[in-house]
């Protein structure tokens, strides 16, 4: 599995982003590589329809989708969690569907 985390420099929470999916990885035993990829320019955000920073895809699909829109550009994320909005998506949020990946991945490989 491919998950990739998409931010803009500066961006205050993608450190946290990619904490709490290295964590989630290693205590679910989940075969991925964790990559970082910067988006720094509004033509980059179009190019890979970034909705904000931090952004996590497994395998280029956002697991947090957001519906479609006509501008993608360069700005901070926020997520509803059960402690309310906030700039990066929960340890448990991500447990849930990194889990639900992981399970449906090796699903579709029996």
């Amino acid at each position: 599995m491919k998950v990739e985390i998409l931010y803009f420099d500066g961006c205050p929470t993608y450190v946290a982003a990619e904490k709490a999916v290295r964590e989630v990885i290693a205590e679910e035993g989940i075969e991925a590589d964790v990559g970082l990829v910067a988006v720094n320019t509004d033509e980059e955000a179009r190019k890979l329809r970034f909705p904000g920073s931090p952004t996590v895809r497994v395998d280029d699909r956002d697991l947090f989708p957001v519906p479609e829109r006509a501008e993608y550009a360069l700005g901070c994320r926020m997520y509803a969690t059960p402690e309310g909005l906030k700039g990066s998506p929960t340890v448990e949020m991500l447990k849930e569907v990194l889990t639900m990946e992981g399970v449906t991945r090796a699903n579709n490989d029996l």
